[in-house]
């Protein structure tokens, strides 16, 4: 029972409710009602971004620019819609204009990295970390370092009203679920997570489906852009900056193996919760942010070694 306790698809959720159980009586006001709505807008943003994580990290891959490519879609989505300086300050399509921009944003990070990993074969490592580097710089020299505030209503409502923002993460939670359970090129992933050489003789476009892999990551960072810069009000060059243990955290704490061809969009979501209850939990404790930084790094680092013992239970 233990082993297959220790093997179940389940097992973090296990953990979310141990948890949040046995840190009630140590943490005051962590199971009030307004707590438990600020870890849900806290995870909801980190949720969709882990997504497209999750679909890279079946694939055997990695892409450490996602919350460069936030930061960078928010800036520009700021510089379009913004009141007090914006490109179409005023306008009735600022809105529309500046999400559609901070999508295309995303999509246009992930061709970038798509086409350095498959079409000029550097180690995703590399590529991702170069193009994070590169779009920090960009997204800060872009605003001079500066915040954009002034973004309309129309535009804060979608993260400031919880009810809206958990039904876009919903919808895309749905959506990278059902590509993954559901589709031929889901299946195609995990192939190319296995064995990229047995899966190219099988006849798959290994190439192809990586680079989509990819342009679906910066597209599920542009729309967690979205979220994180409605719901802070501000397009901000710096957005996210800190978040990347998090969403890399979460995704491997859900179960998706960092050797490929392993992982489901339920445990990602997961991965998020227990992340955000520790973090909620620890700042509530009053701990410092490099203590709870250290906390969980060793807890992302036992997540680690919980995925490698979990394989070798399963190969034996």
């Amino acid at each position: 029972m233990l082993k297959r306790l220790f093997l179940s698809d389940y097992l973090v959720l296990w953990l979310c409710v141990v948890y949040f159980i046995a840190l009630i009586p140590f943490t005051p006001g962590f199971a009030s009602w307004s707590n438990l709505q600020t870890i849900l807008a806290y995870l909801l943003p980190l949720l969709v971004v882990a997504l497209g994580l999750t679909l890279v990290l079946i694939i055997g891959g990695i892409d450490l620019s996602v919350t460069s490519t936030i930061a960078l879609a928010s800036v520009v989505g700021g510089k379009i819609m913004s009141s007090e300086a914006g490109w179409l300050a005023g306008s009735a399509v600022a809105v529309p204009v500046g999400i559609a921009a901070m999508l295309l944003v995303g999509v246009m990070m992930g061709v970038v990295n798509g086409f350095a990993v498959t079409q000029c074969r550097i180690p995703a490592f590399i590529a991702t970390l170069t193009t994070m580097m590169f779009v920090s710089g960009l997204a800060i020299w872009f605003t001079q370092s500066q915040k954009i505030g002034g973004l309309p209503a129309g535009f804060v409502a979608l993260g400031q009203k919880l009810w809206l923002a958990t039904a876009i993460a919903a919808g895309a939670t749905w959506l990278a679920h059902y590509v993954l359970a559901r589709t031929l090129f889901g299946r195609w992933l995990y192939a190319i997570g296995h064995n990229s050489r047995a899966a190219l003789v099988s006849g798959i476009p290994v190439q192809r489906v990586a680079f989509a892999a990819y342009v679906l990551a910066g597209l599920f960072a542009g729309l967690s852009s979205i979220l994180f810069t409605a719901g802070l009000e501000t397009g901000n060059p710096e957005m996210a900056r800190d978040n990347l243990l998090d969403v890399a955290g979460a995704v491997v704490i859900g179960g998706t193996s960092l050797y490929g061809g392993k992982g489901r969009i339920i445990g990602t979501v997961f991965g998020v919760l227990f992340l955000a209850l520790v973090d909620n939990s620890l700042n509530l404790l009053g701990l410092n942010f490099y203590t709870v930084t250290m906390v969980k790094g060793g807890v992302i680092l036992g997540a680690a070694l919980l995925d490698a013992l979990r394989n070798k239970l399963l190969i034996s």
